[in-house]
């Protein structure tokens, strides 16, 4: 690619061009999975759930960069965090992580956001008994 033009920086292309925590999780406990109508995106994170808190997370991405670049910092922030916590995630924080986004690429942080929100809402779902000592927050 060309260091001579490009509308992403070098922290959103090191993450589309590397990418971290791809793939599946054998056995998650939650998945979620969004896409964008206007787009074709399709952006799908996977978690693992440990003692109230998120242990692993992996995701698919079907899309441009800046949606491969956004699901792989998400994973990132998301992991050690709190059930409670991640609910209150918010694609803002992506946006901040990866040093800002093309105006007409923020709706890539946004996936990610409701991706990893309906990853959450499938482990509430599959665990209420876990659920109950961490409900979620509305955002």
């Amino acid at each position: 690619m060309s260091d001579t033009y490009t509308l992403y920086n070098s922290t959103v292309m090191e993450h589309f061009m590397n990418p971290r925590n791809m793939g599946d999780l054998k056995d998650a406990d939650g998945v979620g999975e969004v896409g964008a109508a206007a787009c074709g995106d399709i952006m799908k994170i996977s978690l693992k759930i440990e003692d109230g808190r998120i242990a692993d997370a992996r995701f698919k991405t079907f899309g441009c960069g800046s949606a491969i670049a956004s699901s792989s910092m998400a994973t990132e922030l998301i992991k050690g965090r709190t059930i409670d916590e991640a609910m209150n995630f918010s694609n803002q924080e992506v946006v901040d992580a990866l040093g800002g986004l093309p105006p007409v690429k923020i709706h890539c942080s946004v996936l990610a956001e409701e991706a990893l929100k309906a990853a959450l809402e499938d482990y509430v779902k599959r665990h209420p008994e876990k659920a109950q000592k961490s409900a979620p927050v509305a955002a």
